[in-house]
């Protein structure tokens, strides 16, 4: 099987390139990156430990034009940043060329050359007013759902954010590509992806960053939300998303024109307060500063849903939020220059 992986030298792609070269004994990976992110580098020089990379940009047609042809294409180039294109050194139009454009580009690969794609989205395809209108209520220095309280009947359609906007756009896209022209598609809506390794900043790698600074006692702070550091996040292992990815490449169902939620769930759920006391047991105490500072597309709680994926596709996810934590832990005590590194 030929694989190719675009952003392969990012946290996900290089997770992700891994997992599959340990994993399918026929596997022919290539990966394509424009090693433009901070911490890239370490990856490059690995990756020849997995496949062949090809310097590229999915901006650029030309760079695409010289890929060879693949079974598989998994889509994980993107800026990441919920707040990108509102001004902090990524513009609006940086913004949707990469994201947006760029998945148009693969899809017109992947319409050449017939390869399969699997395109990895987001969770802030979701509505912001949607998901701050949430009724929630506080318990042991954590947002949760209030059940007691009526849940909105769904997900309106906007505002999401730029960024949400440019991953929505994406799926409907790919969506319409598979459908008129016959190759495969599967979209993956993923939540928080967390793990040693991860280039960690507080907009695009909140759990290896808030580990990171702890142990290295930089500045925290909690923003808005009353300054508690209630908000909660799940967290997945990249390893469990390949997981997924290398059932979906195999299974015989080739038209699920229908995206799925991917996440670490409830069980996988932590608030900011209860991180910085779990890195208060195995860093010692260091207290993040508190703002009632609000940002914009901030929301307080965020918990991915994976039902769907388990039912269709027999998965869920092995790696506890204990042991992801503890991974990332163990990588703070060999990198104190990882933050440095990662540009946060």
């Amino acid at each position: 099987m030929k694989v190719l992986i675009t952003g392969a030298c990012g946290f996900v792609g290089a997770a992700l390139s891994q997992t599959l070269y340990e994993s399918v004994s026929d596997l022919e990976l290539w990966g394509f990156d424009n090693l433009s992110r901070p911490g890239s580098e370490e990856n490059r020089r690995r990756f020849s430990e997995w496949g062949r990379l090809v310097h590229g940009d999915v901006r650029a047609v030309c760079d695409i034009e010289v890929l060879p042809a693949v079974d598989w294409v998994i889509d994980a180039a993107a800026n990441p940043s919920v707040l990108a294109g509102l001004g902090a050194g990524v513009s609006s139009r940086q913004l949707m060329e990469g994201n947006l454009g760029g998945t148009q580009n693969m899809l017109e690969y992947c319409r050449r050359t017939g390869a399969g794609l699997v395109l990895l989205s987001s969770s802030r395809v979701y509505s912001i007013a949607a998901l701050s209108s949430l009724p929630l209520r506080e318990l042991q220095g954590a947002f949760q759902l209030d059940d007691a309280r009526e849940l909105p009947a769904g997900a309106s359609p906007a505002p999401l954010s730029l960024y949400g906007a440019s991953k929505l756009a994406s799926e409907i896209l790919a969506f319409e590509y598979s459908a008129a022209f016959g190759f495969p598609v599967w979209v993956n809506r993923c939540g928080v992806l967390a793990g040693a390794g991860q280039f960690g900043t507080a907009e695009q790698g909140i759990f290896s960053y808030w580990l990171h600074a702890h142990a290295s006692r930089r500045r925290l702070r909690y923003t808005g939300f009353g300054g508690k550091g209630w908000q909660v996040r799940d967290a997945l292992h990249p390893r469990d998303l390949a997981a997924l990815i290398l059932r979906q490449m195999a299974s015989p169902d080739k038209a699920v024109l229908r995206p799925f939620n991917i996440g670490g769930g409830t069980s996988n759920a932590m608030s900011l307060a209860q991180l910085t006391a779990w890195c208060d047991q195995r860093f010692g105490r260091h207290v993040p500063e508190q703002t009632e500072e609000e940002r914009p597309y901030d929301i307080g709680w965020l918990v991915m849903d994976s039902t769907r994926a388990q039912a269709h596709l027999d998965w869920s996810p092995d790696w506890s939020l204990e042991s992801i934590l503890d991974e990332i832990a163990t990588q703070t005590a060999t990198r104190s220059d990882w933050l440095a590194l990662c540009g946060a």
